[in-house]
């Protein structure tokens, strides 16, 4: 068994917890990286990227992969395919058990680990990830411009993605389970009063389908208890989203509700010495630029707080 330590150690190396680490390591600072995946996090499902500045237009993986080399070349150690077996974050040095049988401490810990939208888990759906089904109508809804698609949800993110997207689509189905929606009436009300959005309730979608790209959906209708293939382009799913915090569960560590990390302005969570960044963090919305952002503050305040440590 073999215990190091470092100034700071990063969970989750998607854009949130590379940027950390990128910022962290050019203050000298001493950087382990730890992921269950390997790095780039969702970023890397994504097939084109379109509104990160300074590209108008890049791939997931490159994005991710140009990500990983920067913070590489600056000196993060950067472990992949690693869980985490035990933490304690109380202690003035906090440390964590690996996977790998090896033991690691340090001064501070920015939590990014991430966070995944909810999937049908039906036929398909991993197959067609990138390649027809998207979780981000705000990342892919151009890429859709003049085609048909279909939304998946009942709730107010699908109701005013549905909406959102028919500056793009020429037409949008609204798939939801149940014979009514769960979203405000205001949402509603605009569904209903948009001419390219055709509403089916009761319905869901019981297979993907296609060769290498997304071609149709096989539709079951709870009423008539029939099934049917619907030709389309894209699918936009919206049922909920999950943080990746289950290993926090029952720690030291403040979560909300629906399991998201509570953090102040500074990025800092209830714990001394500890920050968190990106899409595991308790907020509204959800893009890259905003885990960058997310990541460049937790490191800078995790950098302020090794110097006062060290006075």
């Amino acid at each position: 068994m073999q215990t190091t330590h470092y100034d700071s150690i990063i969970i989750g190396a998607g854009p949130a917890g590379l940027t950390a680490g990128i910022y962290l390591s050019r203050a000298k600072a001493k950087v382990l990286i730890l992921d269950s995946g390997v790095a780039g996090g969702q970023m890397i499902l994504t097939h084109e990227i379109a509104n990160y500045p300074g590209f108008e237009s890049i791939s997931g993986y490159e994005l991710s992969n140009n990500m990983r080399k920067q913070a590489k070349n600056l000196g993060c150690d950067i472990l992949s395919g690693i869980s985490i077996q035990d933490i304690d974050f109380e202690s003035t040095v906090k440390t964590l058990s690996l996977s790998n049988g090896n033991h690691y401490t340090a001064d501070t810990i920015i939590l990014a680990t991430g966070g995944r939208s909810r999937s049908l888990g039906v036929a398909g759906e991993e197959k067609f990830k990138g390649k027809g089904i998207s979780y981000c109508a705000t990342c892919d809804g151009d890429f859709f411009t003049g085609k048909e698609i279909a939304v998946v949800g009942g709730g107010n993110s699908a109701l005013e993605e549905a909406v959102s997207l028919t500056k793009y689509a020429s037409k949008v189905t609204l798939i939801h389970q149940f014979d009514h929606f769960q979203g405000f009436e205001h949402a509603q009300e605009q569904v209903r009063e948009n001419d390219k959005i055709d509403i089916r309730l009761s319905s869901t979608i019981v297979s993907f389908n296609g060769d290498e790209h997304l071609e149709s959906v096989t539709v079951e209708d709870h009423v008539s208890n029939k099934r049917y293939d619907l030709p389309l382009n894209g699918v936009f799913i919206f049922i909920g989203y999950e943080a990746n915090t289950d290993f926090l569960n029952g720690r030291c560590i403040h979560l909300n509700e629906r399991h998201e990390i509570v953090v102040d302005s500074q990025m800092q969570t209830n714990v001394a010495g500890v920050f968190a960044a990106g899409d595991a963090v308790a907020k509204r919305h959800r893009q890259i630029t905003l885990a960058v952002a997310d990541g460049t503050l937790a490191a800078l305040n995790a950098m302020e707080y090794l110097n006062n440590k060290k006075r």
